[in-house]
């Protein structure tokens, strides 16, 4: 997880998207921002500051700029220096305006990084916002392979050497498409999404036992990968137990917790014989049909009643 993020690491990675003119040459970048929100100074020019935004990148926008304009240079460097002696990573106006001599000299006496970008102040909020959104998201690595079957992102797990990657090889022989082998990266995006992708220097290679190291771009083409792919249903392959138990209905739905995301869990025993590749397409779209509205078991079973209901009945009223 990417706990912070520096001015100066913005700058580097969108400077020029988000066109970004820095007007306070003097103040060093290395100032971090652990907050992916972005605010506007708001009611903090007109001196009420107890409930500013602490910790967050501010932005000048048309109506900010207009309202300093109405103050008097005395007033205006008092608000000035108020909002930026709380903790603020960064400054920008848009729409390239005019900038008060005392903006900037507010912002360089407390070391604030101050910006001027030519872009609309709803296009820079979007393009800024987003960005923070992916640097900051909470963030974990998970040792197995994602796959996408049919639009749907299955990430396998498994002890090592129980067949995930041959699984995920399978599929793609079948059409499917590989987003990550042995070491998936996952981020969460918003409160619910989980996005899953392969390490920079592994390029959708895989390592298949007795085999060696392939890669699947080359032996299947650009059809046969993605980059990234949401993570929907987690399945988890295990060694057949004669002592277990294994769901048989599908009513009582597992579910595993991933960076504080609840995902479904698919629980596949395997013996000799079994076809894991077809059932991880019957996973897959089982999954789209629930989300669909229709569940499979859920009706069978509600059929069941129905059709036991005068049996039931009738048994509970035999008293002889």
């Amino acid at each position: 997880m990417a706990e912070s993020l520096s001015v100066q690491e913005l700058v580097d990675s969108r400077g020029t998207s988000l066109s970004l003119e820095l007007l306070t040459p003097d103040v060093f970048l290395d100032r971090s921002c652990s907050d992916p929100d972005v605010a506007s100074p708001g009611l903090a020019l007109a001196g009420f500051v107890d409930r500013f935004p602490s910790g967050r990148m501010q932005v000048f926008g048309q109506t900010e700029m207009m309202y300093l304009a109405t103050l008097s240079e005395s007033v205006r460097r008092e608000r000035l220096e108020a909002l930026f002696s709380h903790d603020v990573p960064a400054a920008f106006v848009t729409k390239g305006q005019e900038i008060p001599d005392e903006l900037v000299a507010a912002a360089g006496s407390q070391g604030v990084p101050l910006f001027r970008t030519v872009l609309t102040t709803k296009t820079f909020f979007r393009r800024l916002k987003s960005y923070l959104e992916y640097a900051l998201a909470p963030s974990t690595s998970i040792h197995g392979s994602l796959a996408d079957v049919y639009g749907v992102g299955l990430l396998f797990l498994g002890s090592s050497g129980i067949g995930k990657s041959e699984c995920v090889l399978d599929l793609v022989e079948r059409g499917h498409r590989l987003v990550a082998d042995d070491l998936v990266l996952v981020s969460r995006r918003g409160h619910d999404v989980l996005i899953g992708k392969g390490h920079e220097l592994q390029q959708h290679h895989m390592e298949i036992r007795g085999v060696g190291i392939i890669d699947v771009k080359a032996l299947f083409g650009i059809r046969a990968i993605r980059q990234q792919k949401r993570i929907e249903v987690v399945v988890q392959l295990v060694e057949w137990d004669d002592t277990a138990s294994y769901d048989r209905t599908g009513l009582d739905v597992d579910h595993v917790d991933v960076l504080g995301v609840e995902l479904p869990k698919v629980t596949i025993p395997l013996n000799p014989g079994k076809n894991i590749t077809v059932i991880s397409e019957v996973t897959a779209m089982n999954h789209l049909l629930k989300y669909s509205g229709i569940d499979s078991a859920e009706r069978f079973d509600r059929e069941l009643q129905r059709r036991m209901a005068p049996i039931m009945e009738y048994l509970e009223e035999d008293y002889e």
